[in-house]
C-alpha cells in the first residue's frame, strides 16, 4: 500500500476508492448484513485489531453454518482481526488486506454470507496478492464484476 498510495480516488469502488490506512468505508458503521447469522450483531464501531491473527485460511460460507456462539466468534474475528480495509464495492462487500497469519499479503473479499480470498479468476485461488488485486481493481476488471 505504501508504494501505491495511502488512499486514492482512482479505481471503481463506490465508496471513495482505495482507503487510507486505518480508515473504514462509510457504510461499515451502519451496515446490517442480511446473512450475518450471529447471535451477537455486527458492530461497525468496534475498534479493528489488525495485529490479531486473521482466522481464515480458505473460503468460508457461514450462511450454511449453525447460528451458534462458536461460529459467531469466528465471524466477528474474520471482520475485525488481522487485516486492513482497502475499500468497498457496495455496502456489505468489503476488500481487506490480511496482515497477520498464514494468509498475510493476500486480499480477501468479505460479503453477506461468505469470505473468500481474491483470485484473478474463479479457478486461480493461488494468486490473491495485493499487487494483482490493485491492478485488477484499478481498471475495474475481475471475476467478481459482471461482464
Amino acid at each position: 500500500m505504501a508504494e501505491i498510495a495511502n488512499g486514492t480516488d482512482d479505481g471503481p469502488p463506490d465508496e471513495g476508492g482505495l482507503l487510507p490506512l486505518g480508515k473504514k468505508p462509510d457504510s461499515w458503521a451502519v451496515w446490517e448484513a442480511d446473512c450475518w447469522m450471529s447471535p451477537k450483531p455486527f458492530d461497525g464501531t468496534t475498534v479493528r485489531m489488525p495485529g490479531q491473527r486473521f482466522p481464515l485460511e480458505e473460503e468460508w460460507q457461514w450462511e450454511y453454518d449453525y447460528y451458534d456462539t462458536r461460529h459467531s466468534t469466528l465471524l466477528h474475528h474474520t471482520y475485525q482481526h488481522g487485516s486492513v480495509l482497502l475499500g468497498s464495492d457496495r455496502s456489505g462487500e468489503y476488500w481487506t488486506l490480511v496482515v497477520t497469519g498464514p494468509q498475510r499479503g493476500r486480499v480477501w473479499w468479505l460479503r453477506d454470507g461468505c469470505a473468500a480470498p481474491y483470485a484473478s479468476s474463479p479457478s486461480d485461488q493461488s494468486e490473491g496478492d495485493f499487487l494483482r488485486w490493485v491492478r485488477d481493481w484499478h481498471v475495474g476488471q475481475g471475476w467478481w464484476r459482471a461482464e
